[in-house]
């Protein structure tokens, strides 16, 4: 590939570790990342990848999650622009969480680990950013929880950061999202093998794990994209009264548990649906305003997306507004659902690009769009 991501190694940076929201101490803590293009002398050019739910930290290349929106001439422009991507603590690739093992003890932490949150998450970014000797990034963006990263970067480290980027996301849980989340957890410890967390030299609750991914995997997508995708199809057997996946769109989301089971881990699961549960920036007072850091916003969203709805970006809009705020904001018609951030390429280029370039040029972006 002419990318050059192909050979792109994640590299981990291990520190102390930081205070927790919950009052406890996490260390030494390890964070993954990956980084692409280069960074200028004036380490000006930086932005901030923060990945979704179950992402990690590898965004660009071949096999990247966000391969379309990253390298060269894409939304974030590897030829212009250095682009951090950051596993986060409490997940299971690559950096500290659960599975990780407890220095204490010598055995993984399983619920031992502490409750973290957003907040936390961002420390410990902080941290890595401090380590590449970055004073202010250019930018911070991601999708769904990786929209919740980029709100609290802003609400945490407002000087260090000029713009934000929140896509498909928003400022605080719903009921109903906290619901489908509870489910899912549910799910993982009604599977024998959780065994209160202690599994990691037993058998996997991968049963509760792959339901949870099946839960899951329903709020990304959206009634239209399912029944183009799907319809009432059914599988070979062409049995419809049976109880197996006769219907196309049962084998779909079984492949997607049993394929979710071989790279995540249940416990993992559990912390990180409860910090975005947890996530609230829905205060007035929780951002800052245009006269204390003058950071420019780009919030996306999208109009088939059920999970984090139009409204709740609605929502985002008014309150960065009430404290003058500079916010550019678009709404991409799409028939994908939540899974559209990942899918929907051109118009979130456009409109990235521009709006990332215009503030690493120090133009003024003006606000074309509606929300």
């Amino acid at each position: 590939m002419s990318e050059g991501f192909e050979n792109t190694k994640t590299e981990y940076y291990t520190f102390p570790g930081i205070q927790l929201d919950s009052g406890k101490f996490l260390g030494p803590i390890t964070l993954a990342f990956e980084t692409y293009g280069r960074l200028n002398p004036q380490k000006s050019n930086a932005i901030l990848i923060g990945h979704a739910f179950t992402g990690d930290a590898h965004a660009a290349g071949p096999n990247g999650w966000w391969k379309e929106m990253i390298g060269p001439g894409k939304a974030f422009d590897t030829d212009n622009y250095y682009i951090i991507s950051s596993n986060v603590i409490g997940g299971c690739r690559g950096s500290t969480g659960p599975s990780s093992i407890n220095p204490e003890t010598q055995k993984p932490y399983a619920l031992d680990f502490p409750l973290i949150t957003i907040a936390d998450m961002v420390r410990a970014q902080k941290e890595l950013v401090d380590h590449l000797e970055i004073n202010r990034l250019l930018s911070v963006a991601g999708g769904s929880m990786g929209g919740m990263q980029t709100l609290q970067w802003v609400a945490s480290y407002p000087k260090a950061v000029k713009s934000a980027i929140p896509i498909a996301t928003t400022l605080k849980h719903s009921p109903q999202q906290i619901a489908f989340n509870e489910v899912g957890r549910q799910a993982i410890m009604a599977d024998p093998a959780w065994n209160n967390g202690d599994y990691y030299s037993l058998e996997r609750p991968e049963k509760g794990l792959a339901v949870a991914r099946m839960v899951g995997h329903i709020t990304y997508m959206s009634d239209a994209s399912m029944e183009e995708r799907f319809s009432r199809r059914l599988n070979n057997n062409g049995r419809e009264f049976i109880f197996s996946s006769n219907f196309e769109v049962e084998g779909y989301l079984k492949h997607k548990g049993d394929k979710f089971v071989k790279r995540f881990d249940a416990n993992s699961y559990l912390y990180l649906t409860k910090a975005i549960d947890n996530f609230n920036l829905s205060d007035d007072h929780s951002l800052p305003g245009d006269k204390e850091a003058a950071i420019r916003f780009l919030i996306l969203a999208f109009k088939s997306d059920w999970l984090y709805p139009l409204q709740q970006s609605q929502a985002m809009v008014r309150q960065l507004k009430r404290i003058q705020a500079n916010v550019t904001s678009l709404e991409i018609k799409s028939s994908y659902g939540h899974d559209a951030f990942l899918l929907e390429v051109d118009e979130q280029t456009r409109a990235i690009k521009n709006f990332i370039d215009k503030t690493y040029h120090g133009y003024e972006v003006a606000n074309d769009y509606a929300i």
